[in-house]
């Protein structure tokens, strides 16, 4: 699927202007989190005080560049997850929405090329933490191939739940993995390393895990059970229940996998590049923040537990950074924070209320087809290579990461590998790149696709079988950046012609499998 440069060192020279000494990558993806979510951006881009501070994320923005105009693969979680594991859109695959039930095969086959295969295959020892959500598959116990049952069977499913068959981070290239199946949205309500089951405690075992076995009375108080019946759920997800470890409390969860991210980096760093891939859950539902982490209280700290999942992440991310501090490295580490898609301003009692507002300056939150349901943090921070303090416009994706990835590891990909994802490079260190001449990308659970010709922006309504498609606004950015539905331009005569062009250029290339970005070597 693709071939390794001829000179590693040419290449780096090209891209670097001399330099030598290749980076560390680090890719943060975070979980329900908006760019009002980050009180950096609150800061610079709202004419409001955040209600609550992100210091540790602020600092990577800060220090490095911030992209205005950067957007999540999709909307929604479990198809941004292939769109950026892959560097491919969605309708590529034969789950253009995405694959949510733990037991069914995944969209990605072994031998394509991966985040994790074209760092490896660059030299990078990789890691893979934090949420996987792509699929697994596990052996049949009476041998005949892959169990493909319901994922919320409360019964043991009749499959070897000891370790991952195929399919898991060690096919997508990654040395060391720790994967929770589904983050804590579960279920499988479990956590693999190395494609084994991992355990929490020595006493664990295989249980159904509901609302009563997750509860642990020592962390979760009287107030907290209302807070998360307000909210629908429990201490698992809205999702159900399922299969997965006895000792399993969501709360504990941020500091399990930040602990095995910064063991990764200990352990790699000074003796070779390493890429870590690290997914947190957070600020997905159930929303169970510990009470403290790293000394630093959380629970009952903020107007929402949402909130304090954020606060969560944000540690997390000093944690990741401290690692890195640690072991001298920093200066010289890529480290890009995303987000999956948009903020949540649902089934989140407190949040809104209080004044804050995790989509920012923009209309929609998570699953929407409008700004805030993708339009994301986009930090990408590097000491040595990019200039603190520093915005871009450019457009850009989630998926974006997968050639630019490639590109510092000193992987070639093929072309048909580069059809959506270019490298950005380029914009990170000020060199010359080509934009994007068009962006295609789709919404949530409410089957709209999007296409984006400069600032003119067409949204389709689809249906789940994508038998039926129907032009349905149509709104110029730079005029109207909040879609507002009143200045919605799809029926009016002045641009019947402009929406039915772009219309049937999205079905062109979405038909056709063109090309959807520019090549920047």
């Amino acid at each position: 699927m693709y071939i390794k440069w001829i000179s590693l060192f040419a290449l780096m020279a090209a891209a670097f202007a001399g330099a030598v000494e290749r980076p560390n990558i680090v890719v943060i993806l975070a979980d329900d989190v908006g760019s009002g979510d980050i009180s950096y951006y609150r800061n610079q881009f709202m004419d409001q005080k955040p209600v609550m501070e992100t210091p540790n994320i602020d600092a990577l923005a800060a220090g490095g560049m911030w992209f205005t105009d950067g957007h999540s693969s999709t909307a929604l979680c479990a198809p941004t997850r292939y769109a950026i594991m892959s560097g491919k859109n969605n309708y590529r695959s034969f789950a253009p929405w995405g694959v949510w039930n733990s037991f069914h095969e995944g969209a990605i086959k072994k031998g394509e090329a991966t985040l994790g295969t074209v760092a490896r295959d660059g030299g990078y020892a990789t890691g893979f933490i934090g949420k996987w959500h792509l699929g697994l598959n596990f052996k049949r116990l009476d041998g005949k191939g892959y169990y493909r049952g319901n994922d919320k069977d409360p019964k043991p499913v009749p499959a070897d739940m000891m370790q991952v068959a195929y399919g898991g981070p060690a096919d997508m290239g990654f040395d060391y993995s720790y994967a929770l199946p589904t983050g804590v949205q579960g279920p499988l309500y479990m956590a693999y390393e190395n494609e084994k089951w991992a355990p929490f405690e020595k006493d664990s075992e295989m249980i159904c895990v509901n609302e009563e076995t997750a509860v642990d009375p020592v962390t979760v108080t009287a107030q907290d059970k209302k807070d998360l019946k307000l909210e629908g759920n429990m201490t698992i997800s809205d999702k159900g229940p399922g299969m997965g470890d006895s000792k399993w409390d969501t709360s504990k969860i941020p500091d399990i996998i930040s602990r095995k991210a910064v063991n990764f980096i200990n352990a790699n760093a000074n003796k070779k590049p390493f890429f870590l891939y690290y997914c947190s859950p957070e600020a997905h539902r159930p929303h169970m923040p510990p009470a403290e982490m790293d000394g630093v209280k959380v629970r009952g700290t903020l107007p929402s537990r949402h909130m304090e999942c954020i606060k969560v992440l944000d540690l997390e991310v000093k944690r990741i950074v401290d690692a890195l501090k640690a072991n001298d490295v920093f200066e010289n580490t890529l480290v890009f924070f995303v987000a999956d898609n948009g903020g949540l301003t649902w089934k989140v009692p407190g949040t809104m209320e209080s004044g804050h507002r995790p989509s920012g300056n923009y209309r929609g939150a998570k699953s929407a087809p409008h700004e805030g349901g993708h339009r994301i943090p986009f930090i990408a921070h590097w000491p040595k290579y990019i200039k603190a303090g520093q915005t871009s416009d450019e457009l850009v994706i989630t998926h974006d990461l997968m050639a630019t990835v490639a590109r510092v590891a000193g992987t070639k990909l093929a072309d048909e590998d580069t059809l959506d994802s270019t490298n950005i490079l380029p914009i990170l260190l000020g060199q010359d790149f080509k934009q994007r001449d068009y962006l295609a990308w789709q919404s949530g659970a409410t089957f709209q696709v999007m296409y984006r010709e400069g600032p003119w922006k067409l949204i389709i309504q689809s249906n789940h079988k994508l038998d039926q498609w129907d032009p349905v606004e149509l709104y110029n950015l730079e005029t109207n950046a909040m879609e507002d539905p009143k200045k919605n331009l799809i029926g009016h005569p002045e641009y019947k012609a402009r929406a039915e062009k772009m219309y049937k250029k999205y079905m062109k290339i979405r038909t056709g499998g063109e090309r959807t970005a520019p090549i920047n070597l």
